[in-house]
């Protein structure tokens, strides 16, 4: 038996924990950490999974899953570096933290898998790319691609695209939020309640991902289908090139890319 340690239960940390159980995980098989008292008590009533510190955390899990906030790393790595047993598997939930920052502090040898999911962990469609550290074996990431697949789907990159899959995945949900909100603003601008217009465009919005998941068009052919010669959609096309939204839209994952490569220097050694 497997016992997996979720350190920090936050709204990934709990996202993760759900979807263990729900793949078929046994509570007694998982543990975390949470520093709120009371959040912990909800935490262990809701799923049935016993709360504890790192130190036990640490004595106790085989995978130690690490999810808790890039600043709040520095303290949780000096608390965890004396207890971690040898051979435990260490992953990183965290934006912009290199596998590096934790095989440097961590006791020698000690495999760290770097993991960079996305919020829909908890709908349980995350999309989670991962990377191997320096000795962080192919069992290592088989185990983490089980885990994570039972919170959606997982991908294997080179730990020197993390910084850019940060850009367009991590962050990726919250720039589909911005457009449907907006969409809906839009909505509204043109006379439509704001209920009415907000089913409309997060139903538009549903279809449109499930036409890209299920199908094998790419989305400019999909896109081509909705835009008849002199039509609404080409008008409205035209005018997002004129505003220069798929440049702005470029630029904006380079700066996302650009800050989680910040995120990673902040930690390096002097």
């Amino acid at each position: 038996m497997t016992t997996i340690a979720v350190l920090g239960a936050g709204k990934i940390g709990e996202a993760l924990l759900s979807g263990l159980l729900q793949g078929g995980r046994e509570a007694d098989e998982l543990l975390f950490t949470e520093k709120h008292p009371e959040r912990a008590a909800a935490l262990t009533a809701r799923y049935g999974v016993e709360g504890t510190d790192v130190a036990g955390a640490a004595q106790r899990a085989d995978v130690l899953v690490v999810a808790v906030k890039p600043q709040d790393i520095e303290p949780l790595l000096d608390e965890l570096n004396p207890v971690l047993k040898p051979g435990t598997l260490v992953v990183s939930l965290c934006a912009g933290l290199p596998t590096s920052l934790f095989e440097r502090r961590l006791p020698d040898s000690t495999p760290v898998v770097r993991v960079m999911p996305n919020t829909p962990m908890v709908v349980g469609q995350a999309m989670s790319a991962i990377s191997a550290g320096r000795y962080a074996t192919d069992r290592h990431l088989a185990l983490v691609e089980e885990l994570l697949g039972t919170v959606g789907q997982v991908a294997r990159v080179p730990e020197g695209q993390q910084d850019a899959v940060t850009a367009l995945s991590g962050s990726g949900p919250a720039y589909f939020f911005y457009l449907v909100e907006a969409m809906i603003d839009a909505g509204i601008l043109l006379g439509i309640p704001r209920d009415l217009a907000g089913r409309l465009i997060i139903q538009s919005a549903v279809g449109a991902a499930t036409m890209l998941n299920e199908g094998d068009q790419h989305p400019v052919i999909l896109r081509e289908a909705v835009t008849s010669p002199a039509g609404t959609t080409i008008m409205a096309i035209r005018e997002l090139e004129k505003h220069g939204v798929r440049a702005a839209m470029l630029a904006a994952l380079e700066a996302a890319r650009d800050r989680s490569v910040e995120l990673g220097q902040a930690h390096e050694e002097d």
